[in-house]
């Protein structure tokens, strides 16, 4: 059977957080405060986003807060390959065992 790259994994699950951040800063420089409000509540059914809303963020807030979801989401991707390889080495080893 064959692994998963932790490496790459992990890369493609950074890349895509930081992706899903950047998309949503744009989304809200594009339609405001009410709209951002309306996304995410229609995006989030049933939790009403409007008190924890902030649009005055610092440009070195949102540049750390995109390294981070980068960093966070290599680690996690990592974590799931590494965790997806353990498995596949015990099935591998279990299978060859003499019955």
């Amino acid at each position: 059977m064959k692994t998963l790259s932790i490496k790459k994994l992990g890369m493609a699950v950074g890349t895509t957080g930081a992706v899903l951040y950047i998309g949503c800063i744009i989304l809200m420089v594009s339609v405001g405060r009410e709209g951002t409000i309306f996304f995410f509540n229609s995006l989030l059914h049933g939790l009403d986003v409007e008190p924890i809303i902030r649009m005055s963020v610092p440009p070195l807030d949102a540049l750390f807060g995109l390294i981070q979801t980068f960093i966070l989401g290599w680690l996690v991707g990592a974590l799931i390959a590494a965790i997806y390889n353990i498995g596949i080495d015990q099935d591998t080893q279990e299978e060859s065992r003499p019955s």
